[in-house]
């Protein structure tokens, strides 16, 4: 059997730009195994990730979790709603790593100050040095 993820849509630019920082060490260490030892391995294009609504295998060891929430839901579902009707993705959907990242290098100049408003790491401009990356290399 094909390995699947659990993906809520924002975590798909996260993923991207993931840089080995989180909201704890456990957190860290949770998200570094599924980018870093999945996602990013030769085979990881591959990996199939399902598209859901609420808390993921990303937020499995999140501090702000509760239950199948976050303590910031309001801004979390902002983020998932933004980040779904750009990338063209909704809870159900099943794609391809390597698909979500040609959705991803599709996205607009200045997308991300959009579709990330609200987001902490949004700043530290991780995610928008990645998608300079990935586009370069397309």
């Amino acid at each position: 059997m094909r390995e699947r993820l659990k993906y809520r849509p924002h975590h798909f630019l996260c993923s991207l730009g993931f840089e080995g920082k989180g909201y704890s060490e456990d957190f860290t260490a949770n998200m570094s195994a599924i980018v870093e030892g999945t996602l990013r391995r030769a085979d990881g294009v591959e990996v199939e990730i399902e598209v859901v609504g609420a808390a993921d295998d990303i937020c499995a060891p999140c501090p702000s979790r509760r239950g199948a929430l976050c303590v910031a839901q309001d801004r979390i579902a902002q983020l998932d709603a933004a980040h779904g009707r750009a990338l063209g993705i909704a809870p159900g959907d099943v794609l391809r790593w390597g698909e979500a990242l040609e959705r991803i290098a599709a996205l607009p100049e200045g997308a991300l100050e959009e579709i990330c408003a609200g987001c902490q790491w949004l700043a530290g401009g991780m995610c928008a040095k990645a998608l300079a990356r990935l586009k370069a290399e397309r």
